[in-house]
Formats: structure tokens, C-alpha cells, sequence
């Protein structure tokens, strides 16, 4: 089934359809279907995004560090002018 209808292209769009139909040796409603169908398969098959995961992983301890004195820690980290 075909229907047929009105459109508004922009210049632009009118130029790469019109050239794509020279290289291609096609119509222009031919070659504007086919791109129609083309970004319409793309984006229906774009590739759902896993959730970025990090992974916790034991660093150890560092001898000769007190962890339970944080301002110990800031100064050894960012200097003795921590805010």
C-alpha cells in the first residue's frame, strides 16, 4: 500500500536526496523511501546501554597510617592549607 501526501523539505535535505538519486540511477521518491526506511531501521535498532558498573576492590591498608584521624589524613593528602 502506498499514500500519497504533502511534504515540506528543507533546501538542503531536497539537494542530498536529488544528488543520492543521480548516484544511485533512481527516482527521487524511490531514493527518499529508501532513506526513510534506512534512519527509521537505525533508529529502531539502536543498542540499549548496559548501567556502567564499578567494582569495589580491597586496596589494603598503608602502613604507618592512622584512619581513624581524618585530619591526619586531609593533611597528608592536600597539604597542610586543607579547608
Amino acid at each position: 500500500m502506498s499514500i500519497r501526501t504533502t511534504i515540506t523539505l528543507d533546501d538542503d535535505v531536497v539537494e542530498r536526496v536529488k544528488a543520492e538519486s543521480r548516484t544511485r540511477g533512481a527516482s527521487f521518491r524511490e531514493t527518499l523511501n529508501d532513506l526513510l526506511r534506512l534512519a527509521l531501521l537505525a533508529q529502531s535498532s539502536t543498542p540499549v546501554r548496559r548501567a556502567f558498573r564499578i567494582k569495589a576492590r580491597h586496596m589494603g591498608y598503608r602502613p604507618g597510617l592512622n584512619y581513624d584521624d581524618i585530619e591526619a589524613l586531609l593533611e597528608r593528602g592536600e597539604g597542610g592549607h586543607h579547608a
